[in-house]
């Protein structure tokens, strides 16, 4: 069995993994951390998802979760991530992070600290997400420049950064097939009396309300004709399967920086 941590296990991914592991039959749940200060601290882990009591408490740091781990499973914040990943490192144990809103000196970090510990990091670990994503890149790669791209994102009205870290890698891959880079062709949102679409841009609209679990539309805009591709999440159950099979593929990996384009093993369209 491989033995998991899940980081962020009183957020609602968290207990979502938590739910997902109970059901595994090659996944243990040995360790279940959260921040110092939550009221929850020191429960029954299985009784937070909402199932069954594991016997794993709620603890506020690695060192007061006393079980050995072969991989951690992040889902937190970003300042909380940062030091996270640290941790990992002193443990020497894999890292999967699905934290979104690092900026590009985290992620320069995360990739040094790859040379010594495996680490899978992806903006969506659903499957159907992924699937979409190359199909945005198809898209790209057929129409090239001639058309104008906008990317829409709904998520419910708790999440903090905008647009979201879906959104900003759609949007990265559709960059990479044109070969471009994406700060070049971004442009967020429109208002004002004088605020017409730039030829060439990106736009990217975020949408914040209720509790949405995660809808992205691309929409590729022609003289004649529009193609949208759409993805919409049901539940959030979906994000952690996809996260728990990266967990699972990145154990037996020593080192290295990863997407889940390696765990699914899905090959670029970027290029031939």
């Amino acid at each position: 069995m491989i033995k998991v941590a899940v980081l962020g296990s009183a957020g609602r991914m968290g207990k979502a993994l938590i739910k997902g592991i109970s059901e595994s039959k090659s996944l243990a749940l040995c360790a279940a951390i959260d921040k110092p200060g939550l009221k929850l601290i020191g429960q029954d882990s299985g009784l937070v998802a909402g199932i069954e009591a594991n016997g794993v408490l709620v603890s506020d740091s690695f060192s007061s979760a006393s079980a050995d781990f072969d991989v951690a499973i992040d889902f937190t914040s970003a300042s909380a991530t940062l030091k996270n990943i640290e941790k990992c490192l002193e443990r020497n144990v894999g890292l999967v992070i699905g934290t979104t809103g690092l900026d590009r000196e985290n992620e320069d970090r995360l990739r040094e600290i790859s040379n010594s510990i495996p680490i899978v990091y992806s903006s969506n670990y659903s499957l159907g997400v992924n699937a979409t994503m190359k199909l945005v890149e198809l898209a790209t790669r057929i129409f090239g420049d001639s058309v104008d791209i906008e990317i829409v994102e709904s998520h419910h009205n708790r999440k903090v950064d905008a647009p979201s870290g879906t959104a900003i890698t759609i949007g990265e891959r559709i960059a990479k097939v044109l070969e471009k880079d994406l700060h070049e062709l971004t442009e967020d949102g429109r208002s004002g009396p004088n605020s017409p679409r730039s030829q060439g841009k990106i736009g990217f609209h975020a949408i914040r309300g209720g509790d949405v679990v995660g809808d992205h539309k691309v929409l590729f805009f022609g003289k004649e004709e529009s193609v949208e591709i759409t993805h919409k999440a049901l539940s959030r159950e979906n994000f952690a399967s996809g996260a728990l099979r990266a967990a699972e593929w990145v154990c037996n990996k020593k080192s290295g920086f990863f997407t889940m384009d390696d765990v699914l093993k899905m090959r670029s369209v970027a290029k031939d």
